[in-house]
């Protein structure tokens, strides 16, 4: 277990506690590594300059609308120098479907430009320099640095808010502090991959509106299972037939 910089205060919000006790916590995430043992981005890229474009591009869109836009972009402009000779009314049709396409596009253009005459057309990995890039904040540099192995970040999106919050292992009402008590909290063995396994088991075990308790392996290391039970006996019940159906 990491020793803390400095020494956690107990808070109490609702009915957790504040930090959760570290056998459970690693616990939790032993069983999550057995699970999926080598977690990763589901974003498709080759190279750090194509993982900073996705990423940047998924913000308020799910990865696979992503890999559908970049699958025929990066076949076009996968480098700064192409990007930049595309331009930002070349690249809006591969990216009108995703979410707020103009402004990711704006920053597209922009971040190539910086990294193509600030950089040399290598991107920095660096989360200053990351972060100054147009359209890249913590949560984009957490991502690419976690995904290269530079860093062990946990970027905080909003699988990892909400899994962390019904799991109790953090309890702050910003994703800033919950990625603080998250880096407090999870295991030394464990920092480098916990990103990719709230994430995962997020979006397909501990869903928003009806988490698969059932099939869930941690469920019984899980305070709120008790408040989460009627949504999950919702989505593992049988649907209603139709009026009219045949029995």
């Amino acid at each position: 277990m990491k020793t803390p910089a400095f020494k956690p205060r107990v808070v109490k919000r609702g009915p957790f506690r504040w930090p959760p006790d570290p056998e459970r916590v690693g616990e939790i995430f032993a069983r999550l590594a057995r699970v999926m043992p080598e977690p990763k981005t589901e974003l498709r890229f080759h190279d750090p300059y194509t993982l900073v474009v996705a990423v940047a591009l998924s913000a308020q869109a799910t990865d696979v609308s992503v890999n559908k836009a970049t699958d025929k972009l990066f076949a076009v402009a996968d480098t700064p120098t192409k990007m930049l000779a595309l331009g930002e009314e070349g690249l809006i049709p591969f990216i009108a479907s995703i979410g707020l396409f103009r402004t990711k596009a704006k920053n597209v253009i922009a971040l190539s430009r910086i990294i193509l005459e600030e950089h040399g057309g290598v991107v920095p990995l660096e989360r200053q320099a990351l972060q100054r890039l147009p359209g890249v904040g913590r949560k984009t540099a957490s991502v690419v640095l976690n995904e290269l192995g530079v860093e062990p970040a946990i970027a905080v999106d909003t699988h990892v808010f909400r899994v962390s919050h019904r799991l109790a292992l953090a309890n702050a009402s910003t994703a800033d502090k919950v990625e603080d008590q998250l880096h407090q909290v999870v295991p030394d063995a464990y920092l480098a991959k916990a990103h990719h396994w709230l994430i995962l088991h997020g979006r397909y075990t501990c869903t928003a509106q009806r988490p698969k308790c059932p099939a869930c392996p941690v469920a019984d290391l899980c305070p709120t299972r008790p408040l989460l039970e009627p949504a999950a006996m919702a989505s593992a019940g049988p649907k209603p037939r139709r009026a009219g159906a045949e029995p």
